[in-house]
């Protein structure tokens, strides 16, 4: 099994050092690489020097298409796993064994997605925050009848067919709540389990407290229109999508 890290950072040189030392330490035979996003500051310079391999974008793209460089990158690249973490520091490199033991255990599931809503761990978010995951969660449970408990979690682990599909057609601008409906309809199965998060260890969030309402009203017509939109199909054993109507 060959497997890769994926850290996409945007103006993240206070942190992305440490993100790079921890996934070396907890999970060495993963290949790290960095999505520097455009940044003004030294994000790719600091992750050059911790070890890991930067793709750097010569502008500001947004945190989808950063996520979906790393897809390419690892899809063309011939891995069977890829991870996703944050350049921020929030999530903990030493929960990664976790998604991992969660992949193994079943190999049918396509994405393993920590959770900071399974237990009672330390993350504690902005109350507004905390409301509108928890209105994303319940909209794509009923939709995907399924329990989703933290649908805008980006700590994710992905299998070839996940890679395959996110590689060709993956979400932009706040995708981690489309993400979840996409491998709904597209008949890939996402599992959730427990992990401990941490508050961002620097740079600035893209969801600012003024920006609040606008996020939850963006995602949620996000949902209404992948609800609607064709979407190509990756059946199980199959590495290439093949087009589908909607609702397929």
């Amino acid at each position: 099994m060959r497997a890769l890290a994926v850290v996409p950072a945007y103006n993240e040189a206070a942190t992305v050092g440490e993100v790079v030392r921890m996934l070396r330490a907890h999970v060495p035979d993963f290949d790290i690489v960095v999505i520097d996003d455009g940044s003004t500051d030294s994000t790719s310079e600091v992750a050059q020097a911790a070890g890991a391999t930067t793709i750097r974008h010569p502008f500001n793209v947004g945190i989808g298409g950063a996520v979906q460089s790393g897809f390419a990158y690892a899809r063309e690249n011939g891995y069977d796993w890829m991870v996703q973490v944050d350049g921020d520091g929030q999530h903990d490199p030493s929960e990664i064994p976790t998604l991992i033991a969660a992949m193994r255990r079943d190999p049918h599931i396509d994405v393993i997605c920590g959770s900071r809503f399974l237990k009672d761990l330390e993350y504690v978010g902005p109350v507004s925050r905390r409301a509108g995951i928890h209105v994303f969660a319940y909209i794509l449970s009923r939709i995907i009848g399924q329990k989703v408990t933290d649908p805008t979690s980006g700590f994710r682990l992905y299998n070839r067919r996940a890679i395959t599909l996110f590689a060709r057609d993956y979400p932009h601008d706040y995708p981690e709540v489309e993400a979840v409906l996409v491998l709904h309809f597209h008949r890939l199965t996402m599992r959730e389990v427990a992990v401990r998060m941490f508050q961002r260890g620097g740079g600035k969030s893209s969801i600012r407290s003024g920006k609040s309402v606008y996020y939850m009203i963006k995602v949620l017509l996000a949902i209404v229109v992948g609800l609607a939109r064709a979407r190509p199909v990756v059946e199980p054993g199959d590495e290439a999508p093949v087009t589908a109507a909607p609702g397929i």
